[in-house]
């Protein structure tokens, strides 16, 4: 039931869907095994059990969100480290600007440290540091706004 449906609305609308064009939905694991009756007892057990997991659901995110805030509160930031570094992004914009193409210019960039040490930098990984750039010129008030926000969580904790 976890993975039918984000909240139990969800989970019952494909049960009934498929009830009424006559096919049986046979659970195969969990408290309600065995064929799903749509009447009677079986779908108010099928509608609880559903809750139950939209209830269940909801736990689990508030507690993944929980912690990605208290990991944010540390400095700490999901995601991969960005290969491209800031010298990088100078060379890019710099010999883009003078009309090279991104795939002229990948050849001559090497990552400098982690996994991929060596390794030229995917195009993927150039423009969207291109993109992000980009985001930070067209808006630097937003950017000086969440620096600042963020040196106010680490003053606070």
């Amino acid at each position: 039931m976890k993975r039918l449906g984000r909240d139990s609305a969800e989970l019952t609308a494909p049960a009934d869907h498929l009830t009424a064009h006559g096919i049986a939905l046979e659970l195969l694991a969990g408290p309600l095994t065995g064929i799903y009756d749509p009447s009677g007892t079986g779908r108010v057990l099928f509608a609880f059990f559903a809750a139950m997991a939209e209830t269940e659901r909801e736990n689990i995110r508030e507690a993944t969100l929980e912690g990605l805030n208290a990991a944010a509160r540390k400095g700490n930031h999901g995601g991969r480290p960005s290969v491209i570094t800031d010298d990088m992004l100078h060379t890019v914009l710099r010999r883009h600007a003078n009309g090279e193409s991104v795939k002229d210019i990948r050849p001559d960039l090497i990552i400098p440290t982690g996994k991929r040490k060596g390794q030229h930098p995917s195009l993927a990984s150039i423009y969207r540091a291109l993109a992000e750039h980009q985001k930070r010129q067209a808006y630097p008030e937003a950017v000086e706004q969440a620096h600042a926000d963020f040196a106010m969580l680490q003053a606070s904790t």
